[in-house]
């Protein structure tokens, strides 16, 4: 039988990891609802229609059916994502059980809803499982994505929770919450 000492520390680290795991689902929950509405407002409005200009044509609403990933890369490997995704899901929610670190948190469930909203799309979106192809509809400066790739919400969330993940690998916090190469100063990044 354990020491009452080593059940109060292993609670202690169970209930300092709970609110970060809350955090990372409540985010992941968040994006993929979110990009989910998104993608079937923009499929029932913008379905057969011109791309509709904004900011002064800074922004462009425009509706593609991507049957690969960024800058059409892997076209015709539709499977071969969703099992990317899927592994990325599963990594994510396995990596959550060390999770002592909002910033690492709030990065990995931007990362997990965006990867959850594409792969919703690779599962139930036409063509059929696991090679449906994902909705996207934000072009930038040009209505059919010839200076920047057509995007998603899910894409965004996706690319902003790997620059957050990279420059808190950069700064030295840690999944845990500590810094590496140095003592933890108490800050909960």
């Amino acid at each position: 039988m354990a020491a009452p000492d080593a059940l109060s520390a292993a609670e202690s680290g169970r209930a300092s990891v709970r609110p970060r795991v809350l955090l990372l689902a409540g985010i992941a929950a968040l994006v993929l609802v979110a990009d989910i509405v998104t993608k079937v407002v923009a499929v029932a409005r913008l379905e057969d229609r011109e791309p509709v200009e904004l900011l002064g044509g800074a922004v462009y609403l425009v509706l593609v059916r991507n049957p690969g990933a960024a800058f059409s890369l892997a076209t015709g490997y539709t499977w071969v994502l969703s099992l990317v995704a899927l592994v990325v899901v599963v990594v994510i929610i396995r990596v959550a059980r060390r999770l002592r670190s909002t910033g690492w948190a709030v990065a990995l469930g931007l990362v997990l809803g965006g990867a959850l909203g594409n792969l919703v799309d690779r599962v139930f979106r036409s063509p059929g499982p696991l090679q449906g192809h994902v909705v996207d509809v934000v072009s930038l400066f040009a209505p059919d994505g010839s200076v920047w790739p057509v995007f998603n919400l899910a894409d965004s969330c996706i690319v902003s929770g790997g620059v957050l993940l990279v420059l808190l690998a950069l700064s030295g916090r840690e999944l845990d919450g500590t810094r590496s190469g140095r003592a933890t100063t108490g800050s909960d990044a």
